[in-house]
Formats: structure tokens, sequence, C-alpha cells
């Protein structure tokens, strides 16, 4: 495993697994097989209703707390300091722990500046780690690092071969914020495992597209949570530590940014009456 440490000096694995859309029926089983695989950073979510399946398998699996890194997020309906405040006592106990690793703003709407201040208090306390934000677009970003007294550290946004985030990783560089991905794989859109110039790279070493993907991510200096519910995918997204992407092959990879979102955009009003009407 490769690990970055933090601007706090916590040191974070580049590579977990993340239960985004896994039932919560389904979730202890795949947390549990994805710490038997190797795993030990787990990112969850207040929206994603599954932090007490992470909160079992962290229980069960035998492996020492302070060897898990666990990350869960503040939803917007939960935003403003007295609501934060309140959720995340209620993710330290649906998690079953004593301390969050990485405690994130999920949204960068409501009163996300009286979440932050909630998120700096625990973090002060002991019930966090590391505090940072999730969908922050640079703007928004580089607001919160001028202001906030605790200066974030992570951004998990959007990140993968097709939206590389150049400059929003320029901008997270300079103000020492660590860029995490979510959807690495974009969810197969673009028809993503069949990409020729991933398949073909990957070829070149024995891998798959979804492993060049990732290998591309992680010496970009991006980290990356990779979420299946299937155990052999788990194995195969984590066996990514046993190659190096040529400097001709990550100038292809590159090639590939077109530098627009394949989800959402937050500047598209329409987004954003949908994402904080889920507030409400």
């Amino acid at each position: 495993m490769e690990y970055v440490t933090l601007n706090n000096g916590v040191k974070m694995p580049m590579l977990g697994y993340g239960v985004y859309q896994v039932d919560a029926a389904e979730t202890e089983r795949c947390v549990l097989d994805a710490i038997s695989v190797g795993y030990r950073s787990i990112d969850t979510a207040q929206a994603y209703n599954n932090e007490e399946g992470v909160g079992e398998a962290m229980a069960k699996c035998g492996v020492p707390r302070d060897q898990l890194f666990i990350t869960t997020k503040v939803w917007i309906s939960n935003a403003g300091y007295e609501k934060a405040k309140a959720s995340i006592d209620a993710s330290l106990k649906k998690l079953k722990t004593d301390y969050i690793d990485l405690m994130l703003i999920h949204q960068p709407f409501n009163d996300y500046y009286g979440s932050y201040r909630a998120m700096e208090e625990a973090y002060k306390a002991g019930k966090l780690r590391a505090i940072g934000v999730s969908n922050f677009y640079p703007d928004r970003l580089i607001d919160l690092c001028q202001f906030a007294e605790v200066t974030p550290a992570v951004n998990q946004v959007e990140t993968h071969v097709f939206q590389q985030q150049a400059k929003a990783h320029e901008y997270m560089k300079k103000y020492g914020v660590q860029h995490e991905s979510w959807g690495p794989f974009a969810e197969g859109r673009k028809d993503f495992f069949n990409n020729p110039v991933l398949n073909e790279i990957g070829g070149k070493y024995g891998k798959s597209a979804a492993q060049t993907a990732l290998r591309f991510l992680l010496q970009s200096d991006v980290v990356v949570i990779p979420k299946s519910t299937h155990k052999d995918r788990m194995e195969q997204n984590f066996n990514v530590f046993d190659f190096t992407l040529s400097e001709e092959d990550m100038a292809a990879i590159r090639k590939l940014d077109e530098g627009e979102s394949l989800f959402f955009s937050h500047y598209d009003p329409e987004t954003v009456e949908f994402l904080t009407g889920l507030g409400k």
C-alpha cells in the first residue's frame, strides 16, 4: 500500500474502498470482503445510509481500529453548526467508533461554514483525525481555505481519465489539500472499460483498463476509492502497486481528458436546485 501524509501529519492510504450505492444489507459483507483483500481505508457517508454496516464490519473484521482509516461525510440536511455537531456524534455511534479518521462536508450547499466550525471543534476534541470537503470547486475551496481556522486536508471530487480536474488539482496543491477521486471509473460511462487507450496501455503490463485507470490517478497524486460488490474485482482493483506507467503512457492517458463532468455541474441552476432539494 502507498500512503499520503495529509497537511496535519495524518497518514492516509492512497487506495481505499468506497461504499457509495452499496445496499445497506450488503455493506457489512462487502466491507468485510474488502478488508480481507487488504483494504484499510473505507469511505462512506451519512447520505449513503450504510454507516451501520461499515461499523459492524469494523467490529467483526479482527483488524485493530488504529490500522483502519474511516471516512464519512456530513450531508446537506445536517448542515449548520448545531445539526452538523449532532450528526458527527450520530455517525460515531453508527460506526461504533470513538473517532473518525476523515470527515468531509459532502456538498457545498446550505450552511457549510457552520458545518465546518462543528467539524473543527470535533477535530480539536479528538473525535475527528482530519477534516475536509467533497465536491468543492476551486472557487468554494479557495474561499474556505482563506477563512477557515483549519485548512481542509482533503477535497473529494469527481475525477477519472475523462475528467482529470487539472485546474482544480493545481489549486488543491497550492493550498495543501489532498486531491481524492470519487467515480474513478466514471461509473462505466463512455464505455469506460473498453476504452482502447486504457486497454492498449494496460496490455503492456498485463493489466485491465480499470487497473490502468487507477494507476494513472495514483501516479497523478490522487487518492482513489473504487467500489465493487464482487470480491474478485476488489482484488483486481487492489492489485495496482506492482507496476508503474511510463511518462509516455501517462501523457497518452492525459489526452483522454475532456475537462467536463460526466455527472453534474454545480454551476447549473437545475442541478443546484435538485441537490439542495435533497437536503430539505
